[in-house]
């Protein structure tokens, strides 16, 4: 739980997490190659803030694990690690909701409980695009029974629509669908840079 407002886990919730998310980081090596538990684990501990969004991500029920190392900046020298939620279906606790205020506002009856925008802004994380959701797909296979809403280019959302996808087949399927729609098999993935 946040320490008041703030949104920051408490000393024991911070070991907990870190314990969990290297259990799992050991356990995907194909993930991360390369990587090391001690430097992500430093970086970690340096940001209060995205402690707490990876641990909403695990709470939702994404299992946040590292997926990338980015250089950021003109110098070369910063760097970023990338955490996608890497649940094998579509996280639980981020089912049932439709794709953004616009359509859960505009639901006159039967509304979901919340919209993935508004939810993945709460948490801090950001909706996986199309092409981070095929890259994910390269590192295991995600979403066979459900499927996930991706980020959704504007031209398409301008006319009502929203994009998912899932993985049937041995193939990555992205499919269209009313943005107010919400499924008990659709959620979403998200990502967190650190």
């Amino acid at each position: 739980m946040a320490k008041g407002n703030k949104k920051e886990l408490l000393p024991k919730q911070v070991e907990e997490l870190l314990g969990l998310l290297k259990v799992r980081f050991e356990k995907n090596m194909n993930r991360h190659q390369g990587l090391e538990w001690s430097k992500i684990q430093a970086k970690l501990k340096a940001n209060p803030e995205k402690l707490w969004s990876l641990h909403e991500m695990e709470r939702t029920g994404g299992e946040p694990d590292v997926v990338v190392l980015l250089t950021v900046g003109s110098d070369k020298k910063t760097s970023e690690y990338v955490f996608y939620d890497c649940s094998a279906e579509s996280p639980n606790g981020r089912r049932s909701l439709c794709y953004d205020r616009l359509a859960l506002e505009s639901r006159k009856e039967n509304k979901p409980k919340n919209n993935v925008i508004d939810m993945a802004a709460a948490i801090g994380i950001e909706l996986l695009s199309e092409e981070q959701y095929r890259e994910l797909q390269k590192l295991g296979t995600f979403d066979t029974k459900t499927s996930s809403w991706i980020v959704t280019p504007p031209n398409i959302r301008k006319l009502g629509g929203a994009i998912f996808a899932d993985y049937r087949y041995g193939h990555v399927f992205v499919y269209h669908n009313g943005a107010e729609s919400y499924y008990a098999a659709r959620g979403f993935r998200g990502s967190l840079k650190v």
